[in-house]
């Protein structure tokens, strides 16, 4: 196999494995079954060019499982957003965490 093919193939795999990583966190749902309430966590003292993002209740297909809080390296100009549990008459959404502009 000539290098040009292996290149190609390599090239092939590589934007196939990022598709698939874009499109999986793209995913959206709604439940008609809500979080538990929160669990408290002690949040740790302020860590320098960091945020902490809180912990919440994330959904694994089956139940709700608690996702420990954990830092982010901050970005300037940018506040994080907690992922949330949006309720919705009978139906629950789960907003995921995010950085707006501001």
């Amino acid at each position: 196999m000539d290098t040009r093919k292996i290149l190609m193939a390599g090239l092939l795999a590589t934007s196939v494995a990022s598709t698939a990583v874009v499109a999986r966190s793209n995913v959206e749902f709604e439940l008609n079954i809500g979080p538990p309430p929160p669990i408290v966590e002690v949040v740790p003292a302020p860590r320098a060019g960091y945020v902490w993002a809180p912990g919440y209740w994330n959904w694994n297909g089956e139940r709700h499982v608690w996702a420990k809080g954990h830092w982010l390296r901050e970005r300037r100009g940018y506040t994080w957003n907690q992922d949330q549990w949006d309720h919705d008459g009978d139906r629950w959404h789960l907003r995921r965490g995010y950085w707006s502009h501001g």
